[in-house]
């Protein structure tokens, strides 16, 4: 290890790595970064295929997946000013483990849902 290495375990309490899970483990940035694998979007674009999201979570979740090194973002001189979002080499990195997770959730709702009734049943109120 170089001295500007350390060694992060996620299961200590006080490992970055647990603020970094935090982010990812939220739904919109999932989303989001799910959205930017094909390229560059636009702002308004993301908030349309999204939905659900308001102006404000999805400024938000885009500020701190910028923070986070994963997405970057190109304002465009025009009239009026358009933002672009893409994913950088290091969100590139997440790309195939976001669509798995976003899309293992669409492939198994109905296995989920049955699991929960199951439970439902043997565990009333």
């Amino acid at each position: 290890m170089t001295p500007m290495q350390q060694a992060y375990d996620v299961y200590e309490d006080r490992c970055p790595t647990r603020l970094v899970l935090d982010r990812l483990a939220d739904k919109w940035a999932v989303l989001i970064l799910d959205r930017l694998q094909d390229g560059p979007v636009r702002f308004n674009h993301i908030r349309r295929d999204i939905k659900g999201i308001s102006q404000k979570v999805l400024a938000q979740t885009l500020r701190k997946l910028e923070r986070n090194g994963l997405i970057s973002r190109t304002i465009f001189p025009t009239v009026p000013v358009t933002v672009e979002y893409a994913l950088t080499p290091l969100g590139s990195t997440l790309t195939d483990t976001v669509s798995a997770l976003a899309h293992w959730a669409e492939k198994n709702m109905d296995a989920i849902f049955v699991a929960q009734r199951a439970y439902d049943e043997a565990h009333p109120g």
